[in-house]
């Protein structure tokens, strides 16, 4: 189940931002069949319905590519023929992070979370769910949805380039699937749920992730609903796993955490600006595509800023004026760096405005859980 945090560790490599999925979801889907002409299909169906291009059987080679930015599995990285190095690559652990700290904000929203060997194992277990295993299969499926766009804006990624084959692809998927919803059981009984909540939870989100990327539905081809469903997934649904593993996930967290994904939309859209040249070749209705730059970056920082303010209103109404301070002070380094950044030219300076404006976002994040809390 982006996008939140993906670009703060992308950054300090000072690398570009990783792919247009910032992570989507913290857990991700089941296809109908995952056989190797399955999957043919449905990309002959997205290529027959929106483009005429193909991929090319082998893509040129990232120039001084990094092997750190590799492992990262972000731009800049070069080229690698291990295949074990390619299959971490494909899982973007640059991505991981957004949904380790929804996890941590959970736990904290819950008010049972103990500093005690059980509960940091049993939150380790969820990371590792959330993190490694589904929003790793997220991004595998995404890179596979994704190879004729990435040959055109990172033609040496390794499907488009050819470094990695459709079976050794379509394994992954699976493997990735197959042990997330694994460990979301065995967190089930762990906790002691009568009702697997933690279970539905990474099934449902499997499924976002699916449809997120692959036809028939394909929700990134809509930026609005895309970049919404990408927002949910890096806030929302960590966030409820982790609720739900150590507390009660209860129908005002999660209405409070789907209106916080509103500033994950925005956060997703800063994603889109790097990759406007393929979203018109391939027909994807990107928000800077559908409104251009210049209404596509209002609209970013609008939905960030507008979402937070609204959350610090409601923490301040709810009697917690003191977390609705600590939020609100938080907001205004974030608009400082809009200005100073991303305003300025969104395609230039999207890395600095993200390693800048993010951390305290993220932290917000935190101080909205900890206020629930209590």
């Amino acid at each position: 189940m982006a996008a939140l945090l993906n670009t703060i560790s992308s950054i300090r490599l000072s690398s570009t931002n990783s792919d247009r999925l910032g992570s989507q979801s913290v857990l991700t889907p089941a296809s109908v069949s995952f056989t190797r002409r399955r999957l043919t299909v449905k990309s002959a169906e997205t290529d027959t319905d929106e483009v005429n291009s193909q991929a090319p059987d082998k893509a040129p080679a990232a120039s001084n590519g990094s092997s750190f930015n590799q492992l990262l599995g972000i731009k800049g990285a070069s080229q690698e023929t291990n295949k074990w190095k390619i299959r971490l690559q494909l899982t973007k652990p640059v991505t991981w992070p957004p949904l380790v700290w929804g996890v941590v904000c959970g736990a904290a929203a819950s008010g049972n979370f103990h500093w005690n060997l059980e509960d940091v194992a049993k939150s380790i277990v969820c990371m590792l769910m959330s993190g490694p295993c589904l929003t790793g299969y997220t991004q595998t499926i995404n890179d596979w949805y994704d190879r004729d766009i990435d040959a055109i804006n990172e033609p040496y990624r390794p499907i488009p380039s050819g470094a990695i084959s459709e079976n050794e692809v379509i394994t992954q998927i699976w493997v990735l699937l197959l042990a997330g919803l694994g460990l979301a059981g065995l967190l089930d009984v762990w906790a002691g749920h009568n009702f697997p909540t933690v279970f539905y939870l990474a099934l449902g989100g499997s499924l976002l992730s699916y449809i997120y990327s692959a036809p028939p539905l394909k929700l990134k081809q809509n930026g609005w609903i895309g970049n919404f469903a990408l927002g949910a997934s890096y806030i929302s649904l960590p966030w409820w796993a982790g609720q739900a593993l150590f507390g009660t996930l209860t129908p005002d967290i999660i209405v409070l955490t789907l209106l916080y994904s509103i500033a994950g939309l925005g956060i997703a859209i800063v994603n889109d600006f790097k990759s406007i040249e393929g979203d018109k070749a391939l027909g994807l209705q990107s928000l800077p595509v559908a409104f251009g730059v210049e209404a596509a970056k209002w609209i970013c920082v609008g939905a960030i800023d507008v979402t937070q303010i609204s959350i610090a209103g409601y923490l301040l109404g709810a009697g917690k004026p003191y977390y609705a301070l600590a939020l609100l002070g938080l907001i205004i380094p974030q608009v400082i760096f809009q200005f100073q950044y991303f305003l300025k030219d969104p395609v230039k300076y999207d890395v600095k405005y993200q390693a800048s404006a993010q951390p305290f976002l993220v932290l917000g994040l935190l101080v909205t859980a900890l206020a629930t809390s209590h």
